[in-house]
């Protein structure tokens, strides 16, 4: 059965189910592949649909970024530190910016033939998608030059930075060690052409006492206003509920470093000798000067040395290997088991994984950085990245 009707003014036609009367083969095809046609386009239409991938990122690109930088500040301190001992000058390259742009395009065809009755092609149906996924990070550098360079590099320690690293934990032998060239007179060892100069024996014996009144507990930090823009650091040693093991140790500390031996409260500058008996003076040094130290000590080739292409190693000056701030070792083939490595004039420098006190040097020479940042940040270049 056939009806006819009128929809919206365009006459159509209707082919009743079950009239008898024979389809098309076209209106066949058509009836048997719809739903697949139907299908086909609502997983179009989700595929191309509003989807962020933006969070899904986060947690692996944060932590790949993070190890990334990390892993690449290593190598360039361990590589201006060889630089160093070859007296070629540290050139210092910082991440200003890092911006992740993310893509997604998306596409779907679909296409069909309907043949003639007796064509030999028969009905065909051609179905397409595409997926374009693009990630195009963009990272800034910033040449470490100019006032930034003096200031970062060339600048002191604040010596009160350098006690509250202390205090808060680190060995107070190691950090005064790394950090500190001269303490109420007392000299820590020197690097220069000619060699390594020892410490003053008494240098060592204060370091020494210093760590075991740390562990002790019986010495504290504090920050004291002296005047309206003024502050100034306190060292505090407790008298009370203290073993006579480390009172002694205190006394004898106070001898050495030629301070009051009543004094409770002595006040921290920066200097080589204090200015009476209630002042610690600290002679920090900068971050130039501690890879300097560090580079005087990095073995290198001994060829090298007997061209006179670096200065004398710091086994051949006679000095005791304990004394070493860290121990960078030399290799012609590429270390195994290093903790951090780098390739320079045919030779691999590199720290040993299992040199924990190597490694702990190097780490707290990493942090040191950010104690020697001073001053203002210089603003960092605009970066517009066009939403697609």
């Amino acid at each position: 059965m056939i009806s006819e009707h009128t929809l919206g003014g365009r006459a159509t036609k209707r082919t009743t189910p079950g009239s008898g009367e024979k389809k098309s083969p076209h209106e066949l095809w058509f009836v048997q592949t719809s739903p697949r046609l139907l299908a086909f386009i609502i997983a179009s239409q989700a595929l191309t649909g509003c989807h962020s991938i933006g969070p899904g990122t986060v947690p692996s690109d944060r932590f790949e970024y993070s190890s990334s930088i990390s892993e690449s500040w290593k190598r360039q301190t361990l590589l201006n530190i060889i630089k160093l001992r070859y007296l070629d000058p540290p050139t210092f390259v910082d991440v200003g910016q890092i911006v992740a742009g993310y893509t997604l395009q998306t596409g779907a065809s679909i296409g069909g033939n309907i043949s003639s009755e007796k064509a030999i092609q028969g009905n065909s149906l051609t179905l397409g998608g595409s997926a374009v996924y693009i990630d195009r990070p963009t990272v800034t550098y910033t040449p470490l030059t100019g006032a930034k360079f003096i200031r970062s590099l060339m600048t002191p320690l604040p010596p009160d930075s350098v006690l509250f690293t202390i205090q808060s934990g680190w060995p107070a032998n190691a950090v005064l060690f790394a950090t500190v060239a001269v303490m109420n007179g007392l000299k820590n060892q020197g690097t220069s052409l000619a060699g390594v100069t020892p410490p003053d024996p008494k240098f060592l014996r204060v370091l020494e006492l210093m760590r075991k009144i740390q562990d002790s507990g019986a010495v504290a930090l504090r920050i004291r206003q002296e005047g309206p823009n003024q502050q100034a650091t306190a060292l505090t040693f407790r008298s009370k509920n203290i073993n006579p093991e480390t009172l002694a140790d205190i006394k004898e500390l106070r001898g050495l470093l030629q301070l009051d031996p009543d004094a409770t409260e002595l006040r921290v500058a920066f200097g080589a000798t204090g200015t009476n008996d209630k002042e610690l003076a600290l002679q920090t040094r900068s971050m130039l000067h501690i890879m300097t130290t560090m580079a005087g000590q990095a073995d290198v080739p001994p060829e090298d040395v007997a061209q006179g292409r670096t200065p004398p190693s710091f086994s051949s000056s006679g000095t005791d290997d304990a004394l070493r701030l860290l121990h960078i070792r030399c290799s012609k083939s590429k270390p195994a088991d290093a903790y951090v490595s780098v390739f320079y004039r045919s030779h691999w420098f590199y720290i040993d994984d299992r040199d924990l006190k190597s490694k702990r040097a190097f780490a707290y020479m990493i942090m040191l950085f950010s104690l020697a940042e001073t001053g203002e940040k210089e603003p960092l270049p605009l970066i517009t990245i066009p939403a697609q």
